[in-house]
């Protein structure tokens, strides 16, 4: 039976660790550090480790019993490339990255509970422990994934956790359906004629043509997709001309943007609908139009059966403050790419309040060491009633 004084020892060794990875994060595919850290301390425990799925990945994995069942649990372990404005012990020491979203905390309580449940072993089956680099956008799940997670480490069923700012940190939101949005990019480019300012007729104007098409970008949303489906469409980058030279009609004119969507149908209409709208006024300016959707990150949809598991582990832990509705998040995170090919879920766990407006993806984001208790506890639960001895 674990003391007061081994589990305050653990949790103690926890938040240490969680402020070493926060004060020297690593961006995707650039996780040596990290990833050699939980490889030394999933094998610390007696665990079966595999290093370099998705090129920094690591894998333990621990089997208990003689049970059949499988089940994969979560951590993203990256870095975002931005500065951390505030000051704390634990700063990034790197200047121009930092941990802004919180994985330095999922991998502190993934490895949390992976040495726990070696110990007490309170479970008939096999869990595997994915320390997944790459998920700010660069594609990590995918390739881990394209490199044979799940023929390597079969799982019946994948689970995901991700901190939440003004949720408290006893408090946790599981939810089936949609939990986060599809991430896709999207660019446009419209090539006219350039010509001298003063004589706009001489040439075709792209810019002209451009400031048509932003504006009818958002009838997509407002009156194509049906208003009953979430959806996001936004232009995020508009670049034409020089600013030296404001006599000048440019040649082009190159817009690119995000789009979000929850289901695959209103994913699809987006694409087609940007691409209507790109053609149709380049031929009113008889200019050409050409357009790319780069489709990166599937929408995350929790499976009920899944969402009814993580549920129940929830409960076990935070009891009434589990909140069964809880909005879906138009972010996108690429554990989309393991929940398609095995039933899963994604789930939130409080950070807290955000302190000074800092939010996910903030400059002064902090993961909250108080939500540790919490999360590892849902993981070691997770286990134990998945895997019921």
């Amino acid at each position: 039976m674990t003391s007061v004084d081994d589990a305050q020892a653990d949790m103690d060794f926890l938040i240490a660790l969680r402020r070493d990875l926060h004060a020297h994060p690593e961006l995707g595919f650039e996780e040596e550090r990290t990833s050699r850290i939980v490889a030394g301390h999933l094998a610390e425990a007696g665990m079966k480790v595999h290093r370099g799925l998705g090129g920094t990945g690591v894998v333990g994995t621990l089997s208990v019993g003689n049970g059949t069942r499988a089940i994969g649990l979560r951590a993203d372990m990256d870095a975002l490339a931005m500065p951390e404005t505030a000051e704390r012990p634990y700063k990034s020491t790197v200047p121009g990255k930092m941990h802004a979203c919180g994985h330095d905390g999922h991998t502190t309580l993934l490895l949390g509970a992976a040495r726990q449940l070696a110990r007490t072993r309170n479970f008939s089956g096999t869990v595997h422990f994915i320390f997944q680099p790459a998920e700010e956008g660069r594609g990590g799940a995918k390739r881990m994934v394209d490199e044979g997670l799940f023929e390597l480490f079969p799982c019946d069923a994948v689970y995901g956790l991700h901190n939440m700012p003004g949720l408290a940190t006893d408090e946790m939101a599981v939810v089936a359906g949609p939990q986060l949005a599809s991430s896709d990019s999207w660019h446009v480019t419209f090539r006219g004629v350039g010509t001298h300012g003063a004589k706009p007729h001489l040439g075709k104007d792209p810019v002209t043509a451009a400031g048509y098409f932003l504006s009818s970008l958002q009838t997509i949303v407002g009156r194509v997709v049906d208003p009953l489906q979430p959806a996001v469409v936004s232009a995020c980058s508009v670049q034409a001309g020089d600013p030296k030279a404001l006599n000048v009609i440019p040649d082009f004119i190159e817009i690119g943007g995000t789009a979000r969507a929850y289901t695959p149908q209103v994913r699809d209409q987006i694409e087609e609908e940007i691409g209507r709208l790109a053609r149709g006024v380049a031929s009113m300016f008889a200019i050409a139009a050409e357009y790319r959707f780069i489709r990166r990150i599937p929408p995350v949809v929790n499976d009920p059966d899944a969402t009814m598991r993580a549920l129940n582990a929830a409960r076990a832990v935070c009891g009434e403050k589990v909140r069964t509705a809880f909005p879906p998040s138009t972010a996108g995170d690429d554990f989309a790419f393991f929940s398609q090919k095995v039933p899963g879920a994604y789930v939130w766990l409080g950070n807290g309040p955000a302190v000074e407006g800092a939010l996910h993806h903030n400059s002064a984001y902090d993961f909250n060491d108080h939500a540790i208790p919490t999360g590892m506890t849902f993981w070691t639960r997770l286990v134990e009633q998945e895997l019921a001895a």
